[in-house]
Parts: structure tokens; sequence; C-alpha cells
């Protein structure tokens, strides 16, 4: 038998070997990578637009002995948890506003109210003295002592208090200094309180041009105003004592001041029924404290709404 040659053979082996490696490579270098389908992901939930923090400020109108009105919508806001953050105050409501503001809640306002002697905010002027049946003194040293002599600035809530320059006719909102001096200015009604003099000029009630704080509240940076309205309509208020009579002017006086005021900057106005209740009649003040709360809770649907719609718009 012939037998192969040991070169023959090798060149065999060699070329098999060649054509298996070559196989190999063209085999890989042609292999597709298996790479993973794409995961489908949902896209993500649209971000639901942060509500901002909506700053809401109460305005207190004046209205004398009516004012106790305000004691009452505080407290029906409190139970609502509705939050405030500025307070500002026009005659006897700048009285309720810097109590409040110094960190009063409803209950503590309510207590002091019916145990307050009005004759510790009452002092006659000397008959030499023209300008007014009451000099206001008491009032002031009445705040002070109760508020520990906190000056404006330094209270609980940014608190104003609005009063009017008898020379010039200008309103001027207090936001420091003395309390009791300022509350005393802005509740200076003319022929009955002595003007107040403070750093050269002298000032009378608030109520002559702003009778419901509603524009001093949104100077003061509210976005949202809550404006409560304790005067009385000029048809309905009671005229039997010459301070009835003077009350009832500057109702009348301030009528168009108030509706526009309360129409171009008040969210939400609350108005107390306080038809059957005097100017002077601080006999009522558990009635007129109700009035507040009653009205209170009668707008307050109205007025989570509103507020509610104010914050998603911000």
């Amino acid at each position: 038998m012939k037998q192969s040659s040991p070169s023959l053979s090798r060149r065999h082996f060699s070329l098999a070997a060649a054509s298996t490696v070559l196989a190999a490579c063209t085999t890989a270098g042609t292999q597709t990578a298996s790479v993973p389908p794409p995961v489908t992901t949902a896209p993500p939930p649209p971000v639901a637009k942060p509500t901002r923090t909506i700053r809401v400020g109460l305005a207190l109108g004046g209205g004398a002995a009516r004012g106790f009105a305000h004691i009452g919508v505080i407290k029906a806001l409190e139970a609502r948890n509705v939050q405030i953050d500025f307070v500002a105050g026009t005659s006897a409501g700048s009285v309720v506003a810097a109590l409040y503001a110094s960190g009063m809640n409803g209950f503590a306002l309510n207590k002091l109210a019916l145990t307050m002697d009005e004759a510790s905010i009452s002092d006659w002027a000397m008959p030499f003295r023209t300008r007014g049946l009451l000099q206001g003194v008491a009032l002031q040293t009445y705040l002070n002592t109760t508020l520990h002599d906190r000056p404006i600035e330094k209270m609980a809530k940014p608190l104003g208090v609005v009063a009017t320059d008898l020379r010039t006719g200008q309103p001027i909102l207090f936001q420091r200094g003395n309390t009791g001096i300022a509350v005393r200015a802005s509740c200076s009604i003319p022929s009955i309180f002595e003007p107040v003099k403070i750093a050269g000029h002298e000032y009378v009630d608030g109520g002559l041009v702003s009778p419901v704080p509603a524009s001093f509240a949104r100077k003061m940076g509210a976005d949202f105003v809550i404006a409560v309205d304790i005067s009385a309509r000029p048809e309905t208020a009671a005229t039997l004592s010459q301070f009835d009579v003077l009350m009832q002017t500057f109702t009348i006086m301030g009528q168009t001041i108030k509706t526009y005021e309360l129409d171009k900057y008040a969210d939400v106005v609350i108005r107390p029924n306080l038809n059957a209740m005097s100017s002077s009649d601080f006999t009522q003040r558990n009635a007129a404290i109700l009035a507040g709360e009653e009205a209170a809770a009668r707008i307050m649907p109205e007025l989570e709404r509103k507020l509610a719609a104010a914050r998603l718009t911000a």
C-alpha cells in the first residue's frame, strides 16, 4: 500500500485547521450582538402645580361699641382654621386688631371684652379743654398695659393702624411705634375725643378716610382680604343721642369711600347684623360678639371657596 508522505498529511491538517479558524472568524465577525429590546415605560404623571401660600389680611372697620362684633368674626375664622397673616384696623377695629395681633385668640378676646370696664377707657376732659369731651389717654393706657407696652412692630402678626392727619386730611398707616397712641389716634372721633399729637402732627379718627381698611391690608402685603364692615346703614341706624347723630353723620359721609374701597380691595366682606345696636351701647357687647360669629359662619362657604380658588390661580 502506498503511504502518503508526512509532508502531505501535515499540509492537509494545516488547511483543515485554517478552514476551521476562518469559519470561526467569519461567524464571529458577522454575528449580531444580542441586545434586549428597549423597555417601554409609561410617561411620568404630570406634576400638579404647587399652590402658592396666599397671605390673608383681615381689615376691621370702625363702629364704636359695635366693634365687639369683630371678636365674634375672629372666633369663627379660627374655628374653621382660616389663618390670618396681616391685621389692619380703623377706629374700634384698631382696638381689636391690636389685641388680636398681639397673639390673643378669639376666646381670650371674648373674655377680655366681657370683663372690660367701660370706665377704664373713658377719661372726661376738663371743662376748659374744648377740643373734645374725652382725652383718650385712658384708652391708650389700657391698651399699653394690656399689651405690656409692646410696640406695633413687635406684634405676633403684622399690625396696621389707620388714622387721619387733621391738617392735610390724608390717611396714615401706623406700622411702628407706641401701640396705645396709634390706636388712640385711630379712635379719636372729632368733638368726642381730642386730636392726638404724634411727631408734630395731629391725628383723628381713621374712619374719616378709610371706614373699613381693606386697601391698607392689601398695602401691607395681603393677597386676599377679608373685610369686616360693622358700620350702620343710614336708614336703620338709631339717632337717639348726640353721639348717635355724630356717628350717623360719619356713616353718611363715608358711604362712598367705603363702597369704593370694599369693591376694589376686599375679596370677602362680612357684615354682622347689628341693626338693633347703637354705636354708643356698650351693654350689648355679648350680642355683638354673637352677631359677628353668625355673620362669619353664614359667609364661610363663600370665603373658603374664594380662598381655595385664589390659591389655585396664584
